[in-house]
């Protein structure tokens, strides 16, 4: 057994070990220089004053309120609109690959593309502007870029992150068998119901592992936030951005560890809640849940 293990591990370490040994240097060296250490210019002291710098600014606190923001909202945008649509496509019709094809799009497109083509429609004298003053809903154009609320920015990430919350929850859909369904319909379970106490604790796994990914990209995010993005506010990345390009390489360290420690912490809550909330379902009468709990051991 233990030669398994070691066999399974020998053969990890030419891809997945090089992947954990940079990713492990890139942190460690990002944790040094927030302490002082490992500085690119000057001598190394052990300090824990950029922290200190870094906590007393205004800037810091809001950037990481507004990163939080974005990367909560876009996860749970991107996940309520995929669902639908993945049970809408759960069975196969005429039409439906295209369609999901269609759906899947954005994958294929760069999001410093998307921001582009998203600031032409929504410029000042871009298409919706048009669309409104010719409908007569307004007499003037409207200034809907870099919006204050970071709307723009919110409907980028859902746009961008829905369709591969589509791609996993529409696998873990499929696999859900039809006689469990139909069992839970017998025992009087609605329609909304069967969602709640039986398709999403059956896909949870699916959601989780959406729910993750989405929450850190769009958490550290940088594309979007500085095309589309509030000028008042900067993200997380993009703060740190500017403290290294003004030379602050400790302050710009402090921001990235930010960065990884809130991804970490945020990925792990975000699985908490979504397990703590969907894994059992608890909303329908003990008796019928006993026997909706005994359909779902059997399907899992």
């Amino acid at each position: 057994m233990l030669a398994k293990y070691l066999f399974i591990i020998l053969c990890l370490i030419p891809g997945l070990g090089i992947i954990l040994a940079l990713i492990g240097f890139v942190t460690y060296i990002v944790i040094m220089q927030s302490i002082g250490l490992n500085n690119l210019f000057g001598e190394d002291e052990f300090t824990i004053k950029f922290w200190d710098k870094i906590f007393a600014r205004k800037s810091y606190n809001r950037s990481v309120r507004y990163s939080l923001y974005i990367g909560t909202f876009s996860t749970i945008f991107s996940i309520l609109i995929a669902y639908p649509i993945a049970l809408w496509l759960r069975k196969p019709f005429r039409g439906s690959l295209f369609i999901s094809s269609i759906l899947k799009a954005p994958l294929l497109v760069h999001g410093l593309v998307a921001a582009f083509l998203f600031l032409n429609v929504i410029e000042y004298h871009g298409l919706v502007n048009q669309l409104l003053q010719y409908l007569n809903f307004t007499d003037q154009p409207i200034r809907m870029r870099n919006d204050r609320n970071a709307f723009g920015v919110l409907f980028l990430q859902t746009w961008k992150n829905m369709p591969f919350a589509l791609l996993l929850l529409a696998g873990a859909l499929q696999s859900i068998s039809d006689d469990t369904l139909d069992a839970a319909r017998d025992l009087g379970a609605s329609l909304y119901r069967r969602f709640i106490d039986i398709i999403i604790p059956l896909t949870i796994s699916a959601m989780t592992a959406a729910a993750i990914i989405i929450f850190i990209g769009a958490f550290a995010d940088f594309t979007f936030q500085k095309i589309a993005g509030p000028r008042n506010t900067f993200s997380l990345s993009q703060l740190m951005v500017e403290y290294r390009g003004r030379g602050k390489w400790n302050e710009a360290a402090t921001v990235g560890v930010t960065l990884i420690v809130l991804s970490f912490f945020g990925a792990v809550l975000v699985a908490f809640i979504i397990n703590k909330l969907f894994k059992y379902p608890g909303w329908l009468s003990p008796v019928k849940m006993k026997n909706i709990k005994s359909i779902i051991t059997r399907q899992k």
